[in-house]
C-alpha cells in the first residue's frame, strides 16, 4: 500500500524527542577528563611548534635563507591557527550545537 504525500510530510516532521543529557552513560566524567587532557596536550604541542617556527623564521632572516624564513612564517601562522582552533573548540561546538537545536 503506497504512503500518501501527507503521511510522508507528517513522518518527516515527526520529532523523536531526543536531546543530549548529562550523565546518561557511565564513564562520562572520565571521557571529559581524557578530552580535556588531549586538548591540553595539543596546546602544549602548539606552543613548541610556535617556538620552533619563530626560531626558524629568525634564523632564516638573519642568515639570508629566504626559504627558511618563509617556512618559519608559514609555521608560525599555522601554529597560531591551531592554537585558535584548540582554544575555541569548546565554544565552536557549543555554538553549532545550539544552532542545531533551532532547526525545525
Amino acid at each position: 500500500m503506497p504512503i500518501s504525500l501527507a503521511d510522508r510530510v507528517l513522518y518527516l516532521a515527526y520529532d523523536p524527542g531526543i536531546t543530549p543529557t548529562d550523565g546518561g552513560l557511565p564513564g562520562l566524567d572520565v571521557l571529559k577528563k581524557v578530552v580535556n587532557s588531549i586538548n591540553m596536550f595539543g596546546i602544549i604541542a602548539v606552543v613548541g611548534a610556535l617556538a620552533v617556527s619563530l626560531g626558524v623564521w629568525a634564523w632564516g632572516h638573519h642568515s639570508g635563507g629566504h626559504q627558511a624564513e618563509a617556512n618559519g612564517k608559514k609555521g608560525a601562522v599555522v601554529a597560531a591557527g591551531a592554537a585558535l582552533g584548540l582554544g575555541a573548540a569548546n565554544g565552536i561546538v557549543a555554538f553549532f550545537s545550539a544552532l542545531g537545536t533551532q532547526v525545525k
